[in-house]
């Protein structure tokens, strides 16, 4: 119940999908709750919900949504205007490259707020507008980001269900289970013990230059998702056809794998500082809240922080409330940490280049407890 309410705007619409499921009710002498969950958090839970929904925090400021997208409209200008007033030398050049990466990290988190249904009543038009942000402004598909982002946000740090954590155990042992596990079996796919130091490598500079870049072609081909396709186009040909003139093949292309590659580091340090040094391990079918909870931790509130991170610095009030629109978070956080309180449960909240460093940390943890476990277990 807990998932379903999270995740839908117009719950009566999507009940009239769901009826063809039910299979059937349950005897009225079977339990309705089953044993793994904490019956008292999920009602508190469920509890605040409601507080959340009476104090209108699931209703987005439309203003701030369109001054976030007027801010990233005139980076991109700003971009081109660098480059046609000063010339293509290596100062300009790089001036532009940075504008542009910051675009790209910008108009991925929002892209986000649209792929989640928090700026608009309607989902149609949060989708409608997604395709544009994602599509035009970014050059991805949105059914791609959808078909990852809601197994990761359903089951969050969970093996084999959560496609967030499908790096492991071919490029990275993540969480201590699953590390200690790996090194039981014998299994040696990549040095795991020096990964904190090849991370650096094959982690935040290469994950969108070097995969997302071809993938998210390949899928929208094999899924036959041509409208997706189509917005992805009309990126590539106003980013052509406006750069073109003004730096030559050789240049545009240059222009655009550094603009990759900065875009690249931006999203891989701020998605992963939330939930790579938290628990990971196989779905232990637990209660909504501490589903969310083990898995997501939060980064100190500032006015860059927000900015910089697309507010996902609270990363728990996100998971908890996925519809909710990000200038909400910091009202909801005390009432989510006094219900961490109550039940005893952990609510982490660091500086950001503590972030940063704990994802390098935890993946030397890790990667110590596969070797210890492979020599000695």
């Amino acid at each position: 119940q807990d998932p379903f309410i999270a995740f839908h705007l117009d719950k009566a619409l999507v009940r009239k999908y769901m009826s063809p499921l039910l299979i059937g009710e349950l005897a009225p002498d079977q339990p309705s709750f089953e044993p793994s969950k904490n019956k008292k958090l999920v009602e508190d839970f469920r509890e605040l919900r409601a507080t959340v929904e009476k104090m209108g925090l699931l209703n987005p400021n439309r203003t701030f949504f369109i001054l976030h997208l007027c801010h990233i409209l005139v980076l991109d200008v700003a971009a081109w205007l660098t480059i046609w007033y000063f010339g293509a030398s290596t100062v300009p050049f790089l001036v532009s490259a940075v504008l542009l990466g910051t675009v790209q990290a910008q108009a991925g988190w929002l892209q986000h707020d649209f792929g989640h249904l928090s700026v608009f009543s309607k989902s149609r038009w949060n989708h409608w507008v997604h395709k544009f942000v994602i599509g035009h402004l970014k050059g991805a598909p949105a059914s791609w980001w959808n078909h990852l982002h809601f197994q990761h946000h359903a089951k969050p740090n969970c093996f084999r269900k959560d496609p967030d954590v499908n790096m492991h155990p071919l490029f990275f042992a993540l969480g201590k289970t699953l590390s200690v596990e790996l090194g039981e079996q014998k299994k040696k796919f990549m040095p795991y013990n020096h990964q904190h130091k090849y991370f650096f490598i094959i982690g935040p500079p290469a994950l969108v230059p070097l995969y997302f870049q071809w993938y998210i072609f390949y899928f929208v081909v094999q899924r036959k998702q041509w409208v997706d396709l189509a917005w992805m186009l009309t990126f590539y040909i106003r980013f052509f056809l406006t750069y073109l003139p003004l730096l030559g093949v050789k240049g545009i292309l240059g222009l655009h794998l550094l603009v990759r590659f900065i875009e690249s580091n931006w999203f891989v340090w701020i998605t992963q500082m939330n939930h790579i040094p938290m628990h990971i391990d196989y779905d232990k079918n637990v209660d909504w809240f501490s589903t969310q909870l083990q898995a997501t931790c939060n980064v100190h509130q500032s006015l860059f922080n927000d900015w910089f991170s697309g507010h996902l610095n609270f990363q728990i009030e996100h998971h908890l409330f996925p519809t909710m629109p990000r200038h909400n978070y910091w009202k909801v956080a005390p009432l989510v940490k006094s219900l961490c309180a109550k039940h005893g449960i952990e609510y982490q909240c660091k500086p950001l280049l503590t972030a940063f460093a704990d994802i390098v940390h935890s993946l030397k943890d890790s990667g110590e407890l596969w070797l210890d476990a492979y020599l000695h277990k």
